[in-house]
């Protein structure tokens, strides 16, 4: 089953976020821990790492671009299929 990380929250007053780097691409394996992301709030960069093991099959979210927390930035599937379902090609 895949898994859908969002931009969290940080902090009280967090409202949104900037993708400064991604550190992976799509149809890339990741491990649980392993930081994919680094992500600029108003008040600090913060590394954002993948919640589990899998492939990365959608990053849906470009480098520069702002977002709101909550906001879906990458899609990690369980396995080849099911990233292949997704959109890997």
């Amino acid at each position: 089953m895949s898994v859908e990380l969002a931009l969290p929250k940080w902090g009280l007053t967090m409202e949104d976020a900037t993708v400064v780097a991604w550190h992976v691409e799509v149809g890339d394996e990741v491990t649980a821990g392993q930081v994919v992301a680094e992500v600029e709030t108003e008040k600090v960069e913060n590394e954002l790492e993948a919640p589990c093991d899998g492939i990365i099959a959608k990053i849906l979210v470009e480098e520069d671009e702002t977002v709101d927390v909550g906001t879906v930035l990458v899609i990690i599937a369980a396995d080849a299929d099911e990233a292949a379902a997704i959109g890997v090609q």
